[in-house]
């Protein structure tokens, strides 16, 4: 079973890109000790170091249901700002969400069509009298590239492919990504105070409050959930 998920801060402040860091890291670890297989696919740097905007998931595993369970939703973090002393906000909130893969489109090279021409600008005497720079189209996608970067009309070609295959890579993703936004926007009015998962302080092993997660885990022996 695969499953494709976001953890994200939505547009929420730098507080919540901090957040989306710390809570991958937590559900990184929990994939790992219920023998989840994990990919990032696409990640968004935060504003500061060591802060992320959101994180794109590739799981792989057989009991990938119950235990997004206890991740879907809204999570929590209840603590003060580190990075605006004395803002009176402790509630900071960041979403994960499920993500619905769209049709994929297959890369195949039989699909692109190549079209040799001349280089275009300055160069050495051989450059701009032979037809070595490269204009390739994937036809399915309509994605188009041009490439001069090299002497050889094979190099170029071989950087065309590499390109196209890298841009529908990348419209994947952002496809993904605008379906992540659209549910955060949809789910944030109602999002606060239904948090699935809640954590408090900076320490967030320690602190951890799970309300939902019937599972025992018998390592964490050292959780205080008074704190």
């Amino acid at each position: 079973m695969e499953k494709i998920i976001q953890i994200t801060s939505g547009k929420g402040p730098l507080e919540c890109q901090w957040v989306v860091a710390k809570v991958l890291k937590i559900f990184l670890q929990e994939a790992k000790e219920n023998n989840i297989q994990t990919e990032i696919l696409h990640r968004e740097e935060g504003d500061e170091n060591l802060t992320l905007k959101s994180v794109t998931l590739l799981l792989k595993g057989t009991d990938l249901q119950d235990f997004l369970k206890n991740w879907l939703g809204s999570i929590c973090w209840v603590g003060k700002s580190t990075f605006r002393k004395f803002h009176q906000r402790s509630n900071w909130f960041i979403g994960v969400f499920e993500l619905s893969p769209s049709e994929k489109i297959t890369f195949r090279e039989s699909d692109i069509s190549f079209q040799m021409v001349r280089s275009q600008g300055s160069g050495g005497q051989n450059v701009n009298k032979v037809n070595s720079a490269v204009r390739a189209t994937h036809q399915p996608s309509g994605v188009s590239v041009f490439v001069q970067d090299t002497r050889s009309q094979l190099e170029n070609k071989k950087l065309a492919i590499a390109r196209i295959k890298e841009k529908l890579q990348l419209f994947e993703l952002e496809k993904l990504k605008q379906q992540a936004q659209n549910q955060w926007n949809n789910h944030q009015q109602v999002a606060r105070g239904n948090a699935v998962r809640t954590f408090h302080g900076t320490d967030f092993k320690r602190n951890f409050v799970d309300k939902s997660y019937k599972k025992e885990r018998t390592k964490n022996k050292k959780i205080d959930f008074d704190e």
